[in-house]
């Protein structure tokens, strides 16, 4: 995606920095930035994204016309469309600033085999486009996208499944194998997203045994380790130190998590210790000892830092120029949300990082509950909806000055 002619010399480079609005929102017009601006104002209430999720979903189940509003809004702002040819502009736009995308097919909740059919199928399709485009380096897909929640829960707390189970969890395996069987023919990487903690350990070993059959050169198939979850940086480890003995490579995509306020609730009903971190310190300091870890391993490791987290972006980019590795390492990639973290995204990409962007698609409603875990995320990290509104502020300034 990112040709070597672009990485200059250690000694010549400009510091990086994440403040370069102009390079943030280059593809964004004064109409798109005030969009976002107003979009992010009303995700910072924290009162509209509680009660617009049952809200919108009431309308948009009784056939009130708000879908047209939504996919104006905040479907074009986070999604690239829906379907992978609708999504054919977003990806040309990323390109231009040398940023790759990912494209995921966001349909959740499903519960029928038909659905995880279909799930399968337009999986398959992204690494088929991604195949023939290498501003696409990477397929994504959620398992519980191609089997039911429950039984997964069934499997992982390692109750006795019936017969038809069994078919059922066999069919799971398969699609899951089928995904990344194709991948690795096609040379396309794919990444397992991580899930809640109760269905997190078998996904681990899914993950693992494909990665022990497709990651035998280098690796292909990406198990995501969640750092905000106080045992992870040593599952990291261990999968490692099994890949060294066993002879394969570890595909890792590095986040902090995304299901903070549902595992320590649940971890509190149910009453047993909460998994996620005592406090986002301790998340921190596993996210960025995960970063060095894999750098430390960098020849039997491939890993994407998938975060919004200016320091966690920072001390991986001058990691890799302090250890003389490339910027343009195709064993390392940052990643960042479409409609997120701009700055951090096109600077580093600007700077000779390789850089790539989640973008979600599928049908505007079937996309909803994505939507809004994405506005929810943005009002429980600390600071988010604050540093976006800043950011197009300042851009919005800038523009206003040179005019």
């Amino acid at each position: 995606m990112i040709s070597s002619s672009k990485e200059p010399p250690f000694s010549t480079r400009e510091k990086l920095t994440f403040d370069n609005t102009e390079i943030a929102f280059q593809s964004k017009s004064n109409s798109e930035l005030n969009r976002a601006y107003w979009l992010f104002k009303i995700i910072s209430s924290n009162f509209l994204t509680k009660v617009g999720p049952p809200i919108t979903n009431f309308a948009l189940n009784i056939g009130l016309p708000i879908s047209g509003i939504i996919r104006k809004t905040i479907f074009e702002h986070f999604c690239g469309g829906e379907t992978i040819d609708g999504c054919e502009k977003a990806i040309q736009q990323l390109a231009l600033q040398h940023v790759g995308t990912i494209l995921d097919y966001s349909v959740e909740g499903e519960e029928t085999e038909e659905a995880f059919n279909h799930v399968l199928t337009e999986t398959l399709r992204t690494i088929e486009r991604a195949k023939k485009d290498n501003n696409i380096p990477f397929s994504v897909f959620k398992v519980t996208g191609l089997g039911r929640f429950d039984l997964l829960a069934k499997v992982n707390a390692k109750e006795e499944l019936t017969a038809p189970e069994k078919e059922e969890f066999t069919r799971i395996k398969n699609r899951v194998d089928k995904i990344c069987n194709i991948a690795y023919d096609a040379n396309v990487a794919v990444l397992i997203d991580a899930e809640h903690s109760w269905i997190q350990d078998i996904i681990d070993d899914i993950a693992r045994e494909m990665m022990r059959k497709y990651n035998i050169e280098k690796a292909i198939v990406y198990n995501t380790y969640q750092l905000y979850r106080h045992d992870v940086l040593a599952a990291l480890k261990a999968d490692f130190y099994l890949a060294q003995t066993d002879g394969f490579h570890i595909g890792a995509k590095l986040v902090r998590g995304a299901y903070m306020e549902i595992e320590r609730e649940r971890a509190g009903t149910e009453g047993y210790p909460s998994p996620i971190q005592p406090d986002k310190e301790s998340s921190d300091q596993d996210y960025n000892a995960a970063i060095n870890f894999c750098l430390d391993n960098l020849d039997r490791i491939g890993f994407m830092a998938g975060t919004h987290n200016e320091n966690s972006s920072r001390l991986l980019a001058e990691t890799l120029d302090e250890r003389g590795i490339a910027r343009n390492d195709k064993r390392v990639y940052f990643a960042q949300l479409l409609g997120m973290s701009d700055n951090l995204s096109f600077n580093l990409s600007a700077a000779g990082y390789n850089v790539a962007k989640y973008m979600p698609y599928g049908p505007v409603k079937a996309v909803m509950p994505y939507l809004f875990r994405r506005a929810q995320e943005n009002t429980s990290v600390a600071g988010q909806t604050g540093r976006e509104l800043s950011l197009i502020i300042k851009e919005k300034k800038r523009r206003k000055n040179i005019h």
